[in-house]
């Protein structure tokens, strides 16, 4: 059976996991190991801190003996900080460290919104201001026009795990614009995965959520299309994008994917 790994930050919505695999009808394993994040702070220094090279690098091991085939480091903001290139970087190392093809929740979200033919975006973040504008930054630099961008300000991820439902619809209530495309989630610490149906039927256009598009990211890696209404528009009517900036990592030695 297909496993995608998963790197996580701490505890916050890592029980999202489990409820994807279960919501994708068991067709894939989602092993997921978690990382020593250091200060559970949305600061860009104890961000980069926490997406650091050996933080990482300490948690693959693991995810090869559980099976993965693919891994993939389950932060937004921990590689989105440091930048398109820092974030390719991360991803290299990582995909190095492992063996595996890797990638991250950032280049994630970019892929995703290619795969949706999404232009303008609109971005509804837990996280202060001047983290969420790292994000507009880095979509930008992948082609994506941001049109709206709403931060919350909570600057931890144990206090962004405890939202519910009703404050999750809120969220992207609020950061939704009239000409945007599609509507992004950035936070892994979100609990998303059993809300996506309710996003989208609220906003009446896709959601694109931390969690979501990184399982589907590890999929993406695998060459893995399943189709699960349940998940979004993103598991129903997406493709695997076929543009030359696929910054997902593969090991040295690996064949290209097609």
């Amino acid at each position: 059976m297909a496993s995608v790994g998963f790197l996580y930050p701490g505890h916050s919505a890592e029980d999202d996991y489990p409820r994807l695999e279960a919501l994708l009808g068991g067709t894939v394993r989602l092993p997921l190991v978690h990382t020593d994040i250091g200060e559970d702070a949305h600061r860009v220094a104890a961000l980069r801190e926490m997406g650091a090279a050996g933080r990482l690098a300490a948690g693959v091991a693991e995810l090869r003996e559980r099976g993965a085939q693919a891994v993939v480091w389950a932060c937004t903001s921990a590689s989105f900080v440091f930048g398109p290139d820092g974030a390719r970087a991360q991803v290299r190392e990582l995909s190095a460290a492992a063996g595996l093809p890797a990638s991250s929740t950032s280049f994630a979200f970019a892929h995703a919104v290619t795969a949706l033919g999404a232009r303008r975006v609109a971005i509804a973040a837990t996280y202060p201001a001047d983290v969420a504008e790292h994000f507009h930054t880095f979509l930008k630099a992948a082609g994506t026009d941001v049109v709206a961008i709403r931060g919350s300000g909570i600057l931890t991820a144990a206090e962004v795990g405890t939202w519910d439902r009703a404050q999750v619809l809120r969220l992207a209530r609020a950061g939704d614009h009239p000409d945007a495309e599609a509507v992004l989630l950035p936070d892994t610490a979100l609990h998303t995965a059993e809300l996506l149906p309710a996003l989208e039927a609220a906003l009446g256009k896709p959601v694109l959520t931390a969690n979501q598009v990184t399982v589907w990211e590890g999929l993406r890696l695998l060459g893995r299309e399943i189709a699960c209404p349940a998940l979004g528009t993103l598991f129903t009517r997406s493709a695997p994008p076929r543009r030359p900036a696929d910054h997902g990592a593969r090991p040295r030695g690996a064949p290209p994917r097609e």
